[in-house]
């Protein structure tokens, strides 16, 4: 069992580190972006499934109570928790229509999509970011493997190069920490 924990500990610290240092620039990029809508009275919304759906809620909580600054709540919003939103329109249309329903209701141009999946693969994500490019938002995509279709369908894409899941996973939420350390910095500390 000491093995199964210690490679668990290797591989992870090995694809978080490959990850965040390979996309520096982009991270600090997605991270201007996010500041930039904040400041012109926009908002932020986060869409995924299952593990990315529990991140996109964990995200959007850190913006909207606090991450590690004390400051005023800033505009982020889950996806994925309206169960009545979410289960009247599967019912009514498809679950692949999930996200972009709620897109086209919520999104304003100048919004930030930050569209989660480990797959890169999950229509209803990739429905909701070309919902999103329509309506003028910029999008972001949090994806794993080789990006799936998800990477070069958005604005700007931060790829973890595995096909672990787990692995994947616990990059994503990485760098949604980082990004909320970058957003509370750009807006709170640097000027």
């Amino acid at each position: 069992m000491k093995d199964i924990i210690e490679k668990a500990l290797e591989e992870s610290l090995r694809v978080k580190e490959t990850f965040v240092r390979s996309h520096v620039k982009a991270i600090m990029d997605v991270a201007e972006k996010i500041a930039a809508a904040f400041l012109n009275d926009r908002k932020l919304l986060i869409c995924g499934n299952g593990g990315s759906a529990a991140d996109a809620q964990h995200i959007a909580s850190e913006f909207v109570n606090r991450y590690l600054l004390e400051r005023p709540p800033l505009p982020a919003l889950a996806l994925t928790t309206d169960t009545s939103a979410i289960t009247s329109i599967a019912n009514d249309y498809t679950f692949d229509d999930i996200f972009s329903k709620q897109v086209k209701a919520l999104g304003l141009e100048g919004d930030i999509l930050l569209a989660i999946s480990t797959s890169g693969e999950s229509e209803n994500v990739l429905r909701a970011v070309r919902d999103a490019k329509t309506q003028g938002l910029y999008t972001v995509g949090l994806t794993g493997k080789d990006g799936g279709k998800l990477a070069p369908l958005t604005d700007i894409s931060l790829v973890v190069g595995s096909d672990v899941t787990a692995r994947i996973q616990e990059a994503h939420i990485l760098v949604g920490h980082i990004l909320c350390r970058l957003v509370d910095y750009i807006l709170f500390q640097r000027h």
